[in-house]
């Protein structure tokens, strides 16, 4: 009984481990317009997903101190299929929100958004967990 119990459990677990999105982890950012990135961490927010400012680094590449740690730079995020994301960005080089488009191939994320007709690239992300 203790063997089947610990199957189960061991089966639970698996289950959850592969319904993870692809898009969840850690993303290094591309450098913004004043050269500074982050390390955005990707969780699940109910059924959308949401993306926090967990590290800041300046144009040097040292880490620094930023009023925007803890924020989430991703929000409202959802799967639109074959790679593609919809949802909301939010720019701390500039301080705006925009209706974002993500595009996932591998450990790359391709990242721009649009706010009152004017879009942006974000560049490129690389996954680094």
């Amino acid at each position: 009984m203790k063997r089947l119990a610990l199957a189960v459990c061991a089966l639970i677990g698996m289950a959850g481990a592969a319904a993870a999105d692809p898009l969840e982890g850690i993303w290094r950012t591309a450098p913004d317009d004043n050269g500074n990135s982050g390390l955005v961490q990707v969780v699940p927010c109910g059924a959308q997903l949401c993306g926090q400012l967990v590290k800041a680094f300046g144009p040097g590449g040292a880490e620094i101190a930023s009023p925007n740690l803890g924020r989430n730079i991703i929000s409202e995020t959802v799967a639109k299929g074959g790679g593609e994301y919809r949802g909301r960005l939010f720019a701390p080089d500039n301080g705006k929100t925009y209706n974002s488009k993500l595009m996932l191939a591998g450990d790359r994320l391709s990242v721009s958004g649009c706010v009152l007709g004017f879009c942006r690239e974000g560049g490129v992300w690389q996954k680094v967990q």
